[in-house]
């Protein structure tokens, strides 16, 4: 299936062009992934369970088309190359916790070659995953750490990348353009992406919605938030500890658009529910197998790894009971002064 932008390119004039890049296929520049465990897949946190369509099958893999612009990616020092850009594209809202972009753009509901390239173009960056962990006593917050482990889904080198876009197959429940989850109706493999995007316009609810949805897959979460609670046992602290691994800009929903307005379509949805599609995800890989599977590559590198670089600027942002981001900037005063080593007991002060 050719991938071309040219409508894409019309219709939004802001955006970058598109650079073909060939389907995916087994070898050294573009390597595939034979099966994801459900369970390695994260999106809100490290225990919630994904939809079972979030592991990969061979007849489901779409040809790829990357927007990188006039220019190539944007390079920011100390930031992975991507076209950041495409997390805020022309005609979209993002919503107020940062997880999902929408738009009712009148022509993505009616041309199937302009939703499918502006998919799989969105496709092409990452959702940001990140750490967050809390201590709290009767209610009151003492610590509140977050970290970004985006960068470690995006290799320095393209050629290294593993994600790609997968659609939904015959024998997984999904979304398919009714109210409820289900098996039918199917597409063959070879519809592919734009089968679905086809299906999606012509079809005649009052509302409807098309749902992309970025995945990190074969990141051990359990792990490292076993780790992070060991680490925070250390310091004595007696309060609830809450470990989640939050991922934002995780989702991109299309929405037919408003025939009247937005009181008259919410009234609607209220009383006739809404045709959902929520059949393709762009699925990002921490590493080409879950963690203890033999030949396991990370795309960076591995929990350990990252824990061994982290474990201290964490531990020094608990004693000093931190409200807010950990970053390289931590890291680098660990290195440098050794602040974080040696913290063992920290006086928390009287329960409240």
């Amino acid at each position: 299936m050719e991938h071309r932008g040219s409508i894409l390119a019309d219709k939004m004039a802001q955006a970058a062009g598109a650079v073909h890049r060939p389907p995916d296929s087994p070898g050294p520049s573009s390597p595939q992934i034979a099966e994801l465990p459900a369970e390695d897949v994260t999106r809100d946190s490290g225990s919630y369970q994904p939809p079972p369509y979030s592991s990969p099958s061979t007849t489901s893999l779409e040809p790829r088309t990357r927007m990188t612009g006039p220019k190539g990616p944007q390079y920011y020092p100390g930031l992975p190359a991507l076209d950041y850009r495409l997390y805020s594209p022309p005609m979209f809202d993002l919503s107020a916790d940062t997880t999902t972009i929408t738009t009712r753009a009148t022509y993505l509901s009616e041309n199937v070659k302009a939703l499918s390239t502006l998919l799989l173009n969105l496709a092409t960056v990452p959702p940001k995953l990140q750490i967050l962990i809390q201590g709290s006593r009767n209610r009151r917050i003492d610590f509140s750490l977050k970290l970004n482990l985006m960068n470690l889904l995006v290799p320095n080198n393209p050629q290294d990348r593993l994600d790609y876009l997968r659609c939904v197959t015959k024998d997984e429940v999904a979304y398919r353009g009714g109210n409820e989850p289900a098996l039918k109706p199917d597409l063959t493999s070879d519809d592919g992406l734009e089968g679905w995007c086809d299906r999606f316009i012509k079809d005649p609810a009052t509302i409807k919605t098309f749902t992309l949805e970025r995945v990190v897959a074969n990141f051990d979460s359990n792990w490292l938030e076993g780790q992070i609670r060991s680490l925070v046992a250390t310091t004595n602290y007696k309060g609830i500890v809450n470990v989640q691994f939050p991922v934002t800009h995780a989702k991109v929903v299309i929405q037919n658009p408003d025939k009247v307005n937005k009181f008259f379509t919410s009234v609607t949805a209220l009383f006739s529910g809404k045709a959902k599609y929520e059949v393709v995800k762009a699925v990002w890989p921490f590493a080409n197998a879950k963690n203890g599977e033999p030949g396991r590559k990370c795309l960076v590198q591995s929990e350990k790894t990252w824990w061994e670089e982290w474990r201290d600027p964490i531990k020094y942002a608990i004693a000093t009971k931190r409200q807010g981001w950990v970053t390289n900037e931590d890291k680098l005063e660990c290195i440098m002064e050794s602040k974080g080593k040696g913290i063992s007991l920290i006086d928390w002060g009287p329960e409240l």
